[in-house]
C-alpha cells in the first residue's frame, strides 16, 4: 500500500535519505546512529545533563549511559561533575571533538550547498519555518508513540 498523496512519497524518500545518511555517518565514525544524534544535540544545545539527553532521545538511563560511554571512548564528549553536587553529571563536547564528524559530513555539505544555491535569500525564512514546523510535528508524534508504548 503506497502513499495516499504523491507529495507524501517525496517526503518519505527525503526521510529515507536522511536516515540512511545518518547511518552511513555513524558507520564511518564507528558509532550508532543515536550516538550521532546525541553529538549533534550537544553541538546544537551545548552541555546537557545526562537526564536531559535521555529524555530528548527517549532512551532509558542505562542506554544513555552506554551511549555516553561510546562517545567518550571515541573522544567526542566528556562527563563533568557538578561543583556543588558531585552527583550531577553534565555531558559536553570535547573541543574539536567533532572533527571526524565534520569530515564525514563533507560530501553532504557539498551536495546541500548546491541545493542551497538554487534558492534565493527570500526563500530562507519559508524554508526555516518549514523545517521548524516539521521538527515540532515529529517531536509531538514521537512523544505520542512513546506514550502509547508505556
Amino acid at each position: 500500500m503506497g502513499p495516499k498523496h504523491p507529495d507524501e512519497a517525496v517526503f518519505r524518500e527525503f526521510l529515507i535519505a536522511v536516515l540512511l545518511h545518518n547511518e552511513a555517518v555513524a558507520d564511518r565514525l564507528g558509532l550508532q546512529p543515536v550516538d550521532v544524534a546525541a553529538a549533534i544535540l550537544l553541538e546544537t544545545r551545548g552541555p546537557l545533563a545526562v537526564g536531559a539527553i535521555s529524555e530528548e532521545l527517549g532512551l532509558p538511563s542505562a542506554s544513555t549511559t552506554r551511549l555516553i560511554d561510546r562517545l567518550e571512548k571515541a573522544g567526542y564528549v566528556r562527563r563533568v561533575r557538578g561543583e556543588r553536587d558531585r552527583r550531577t553529571v553534565t555531558v559536553e563536547l570535547v573541543e574539536g571533538g567533532l572533527g571526524d564528524y565534520e569530515a564525514a559530513c563533507e560530501a553532504s555539505r557539498r551536495h546541500l550547498g548546491a541545493v542551497g544555491a538554487h534558492y534565493g535569500p527570500e526563500h530562507v525564512p519559508l524554508l526555516l519555518d518549514m523545517f521548524t514546523r516539521v521538527t515540532e510535528a515529529y517531536r509531538s508524534a514521537t512523544q505520542e508513540l512513546r506514550a502509547d508504548a508505556t
